[in-house]
């Protein structure tokens, strides 16, 4: 059988598509590229931000070079041998200790220099020794005091922010289609009660599940000591975790809930619901085909905005409970002055944002087929 000549259009399909991915993929590189890179810039500029407050205009630096000379004069006070040196001896000596000290410090630099390299450092997550904190091992290395602190920071906020999404998602569709009803009104009447910090609900319950009734622990993550069992600790850390998380949800239910109820209300009225609905299809499958998927774009930014003031509201949350995270580490570096500590911090939380931020468009196409990575009018 004589071989069928290839027509000129069957060959051009197959190089119709094959430009079609390449210009699909050089899309979404140059995209993730410039994001990345506008991440990049924003990350930088609030860390060297960071830098220079945390040194209060040079602040920092002078009561650093006031504990270096307190600590060189009380070191040559106590030295039986050094006493039998003159004054003027003993003040040649103390300027060179106090010299050495500083330069170990990098104070005989500007700090403008001492910024930038700080800077670099930061960026590269190489932090150093912290000046007064040390992580539970001793160590003073700001990588290890971090490393240490994250964990407990994650398991906390993960549960609650997860928990506070599907509830509110789930709480959300049942409102919309009880729409008027005494609990559809009582959500709304609640609503400017998210506007309360998650702190201001910790306290409260602590006053009362912790002091009044004693049915839950005040704070920390475990008892002292922890269990050696793994089961149990488990369900030891889950119960110092019910007050914390009950905080979180308090201060975000409401208000989640009250938006995303309304956005469902607005996409149920659509023209092609009520076609679907015409044509016999579940409510359970409207619901997640014409109603959820529409609105998840929506939901999933509300939520990380919120998730992002939650990271923020880290520090007072986590020290009203006395949670051993980031921000309880974040509240003592500030009051001891530790600055390698809270830049160290401020690197950790810039990349944490940095990566919701950039992960969100991603989110975007996975749950809505119209965005486009890259494309006009898309993510």
């Amino acid at each position: 059988m004589a071989d069928v000549p290839m027509t000129s259009e069957a060959v051009a399909v197959p190089r119709e598509r094959g430009r079609t991915t390449s210009s699909t993929f050089i899309r979404v590189f140059r995209y993730t590229a410039i994001r990345l890179l506008a991440l990049v810039i924003s990350v930088v500029f609030g860390v060297y931000l960071t830098i220079l407050v945390a040194n209060m205009g040079g602040a920092v630096d002078d009561i650093r070079r006031g504990q270096i000379r307190e600590g060189v004069a009380m070191m040559l006070s106590m030295d039986p041998d050094l006493r039998q040196l003159s004054r003027a001896e003993r003040d040649v000596l103390a300027a060179e200790y106090i010299a050495i000290a500083e330069a170990r410090f990098g104070l005989d630099q500007p700090f403008i220099v001492r910024s930038f390299r700080f800077l670099q450092n930061a960026l590269t997550l190489d932090l150093g020794r912290a000046e007064h904190l040390t992580s539970d091992s001793g160590s003073r290395q700001v990588r290890q005091i971090i490393l240490e602190r994250l964990p407990p920071t994650l398991v906390l906020f993960a549960t609650a922010n997860l928990f506070l999404f599907f509830f509110s998602v789930t709480l959300a569709l049942f409102l919309s289609r009880r729409y008027g009803t005494f609990l559809d009104r009582m959500v709304i009447a609640f609503s400017p009660a998210s506007s309360a910090p998650s702190w201001f609900y910790g306290l409260f319950l602590i006053l009362f599940f912790a002091a009044m009734w004693g049915v839950l622990p005040y704070g920390g993550m475990v008892s002292a000591p922890p269990p050696a069992q793994t089961s149990a600790y488990l369900l030891d850390l889950a119960r110092h975790m019910v007050l914390p998380v009950s905080a979180m949800v308090l201060s975000g239910i409401f208000a989640s809930t009250y938006s995303w109820r309304t956005f469902f209300l607005i996409y149920s009225s659509e023209d092609y619901v009520e076609m679907a609905k015409a044509k016999g299809l579940a409510s359970r499958d409207i619901e997640r085909h014409y109603i959820l998927r529409p609105t998840l774009p929506t939901i999933i930014t509300s939520f990380a905005l919120m998730l992002i003031s939650m990271w923020t509201g880290a520090i007072i949350l986590e020290t009203v409970f006395n949670w051993p995270g980031l921000g309880r580490l974040f509240f003592s570096a500030i009051n001891l002055y530790d600055t390698p500590v809270i830049v160290g911090e401020t690197v950790v939380y810039a990349y944490l944002l940095a990566l919701t931020v950039f992960m969100l468009d991603f989110v975007y196409v996975l749950v809505d087929p119209r965005v486009k990575i890259g494309g006009k009018g898309g993510a």
